[in-house]
């Protein structure tokens, strides 16, 4: 069952009233398992958005959480797919943040990313959370991991939004008996 809840959403760079965030229900998680692949590449950002997954998932009482850490955000996927092969996972988060650059390199990984993040989702048919961080420079990132009090931190999102995607597909892999 779940209780609407508000998390406030990001303050707008501009100061412009926002319309950004989720309406985030409360969900009971017990029972899940969850994986997290967080990048060590910009370890300030991307453990801030771990700690933020974790509380967010223990809230909703998910107490099997296991975390991995790979080298960047490009080797994310493939880790996803480790976890997943092992078929001990309901779900999966991968955390990572790119900073943009004066190099296509940025673009390069980015597509990477996020064309295997939703291949995972689709191949394996279950929940792949794409928690990639794509900003433009340092500050746009810590906002978006709520480092040092700044913004909000997207990791809470992303737990609670792992959660919602395995109640709803525990509910309908039992409706279709697989």
């Amino acid at each position: 069952m779940a209780t609407k809840r508000k998390i406030e959403n990001a303050p707008n760079p501009d100061s412009a009233q926002t319309i950004r965030g989720l309406d985030l229900p409360t969900y009971d998680g017990a029972g899940l398992r969850i994986g997290i692949v967080s990048a060590r590449w910009n370890s300030i950002v991307c453990d801030s958005l771990v700690a933020g997954a974790v509380e967010a998932l223990t809230s909703c009482n998910v107490t099997d959480i296991t975390i991995e850490h790979v080298a960047g955000s490009y080797e994310i996927p493939q880790a996803a797919q480790v976890l997943l092969d092992s078929g001990r996972f309901d779900g999966v988060i991968c955390i990572g943040c790119l900073i943009k650059g004066g190099t296509m390199h940025f673009e390069y990984i980015s597509e990477a990313v996020t064309q295997g993040i939703m291949r995972l989702n689709l191949d394996y048919k279950v929940p792949v959370i794409y928690g990639i961080l794509g900003c433009l420079n340092e500050e746009q990132a810590k906002e978006r991991a709520g480092v040092n009090g700044a913004g909000h931190n997207s990791g809470k999102d992303w737990g609670i939004t792992a959660v919602e995607s395995c109640l709803l597909t525990k509910k309908y892999r039992k409706v279709l008996g697989s």
